[in-house]
């Protein structure tokens, strides 16, 4: 017991100190001056994305163009590093946008229904003058067995919207 005791306290339980290569004195300890140094922690990965390392690539014709036309001289790109969606944005992750607007903009008030009038999907794209997709048009968006298909019929705009909603919303829990 006497020997447990004396190791805890001299060595064999003892905590690895960081130190300063500087000035050889441990960081973290309120006897050697006090100076902190927080421990760096990854950047966390939000839901459902997957990172894609960048790089550099030819972007333009590579091989010599026959008929001569020079209007796509190669040059080197680079493109940096960034996190993309696993998955395409789904029907239930947009309703889940517009249950937030929603909740937010009072619908009543006419200026905020032009902010979730111009969030809704266009479903008359399903419209085609030889084709009858009226069931699409109707229950694509809205019916549960269409929740993890695809989002369609939204602009850039209303894309652009939805990711800042989405960052935003993954950033309060951080």
């Amino acid at each position: 017991m006497v020997l447990l005791a004396s190791c805890k306290n001299g060595g064999l339980f003892k905590k690895k100190q960081d130190k300063s290569s500087v000035t050889g004195w441990n960081y973290n300890d309120k006897n050697e001056g006090g100076y902190r140094v927080n421990k760096s922690k990854e950047q966390g990965l939000g839901p459902g994305l997957v990172f894609v390392q960048g790089g550099t690539f030819t972007m333009g014709q590579t091989e010599e163009d026959v008929m001569g036309d020079w209007n796509n001289i190669p040059r080197r790109v680079s493109v940096p590093s960034f996190y993309i969606d696993r998955t395409e944005v789904a029907n239930v992750h947009y309703r889940e946008y517009l249950h937030w607007l929603y909740r937010v903009f009072d619908p009543t008030d006419p200026a905020n229904s032009k902010i979730i009038e111009g969030a809704l999907p266009d479903t008359l794209c399903w419209r085609s003058e030889l084709s009858y997709n009226e069931p699409l048009v109707e229950f694509y968006f809205r019916h549960p067995g269409f929740n993890e298909y695809p989002v369609v019929g939204v602009t850039w705009r209303q894309a652009k919207d939805f990711c800042l909603w989405r960052s935003d919303r993954v950033n309060e829990k951080c």
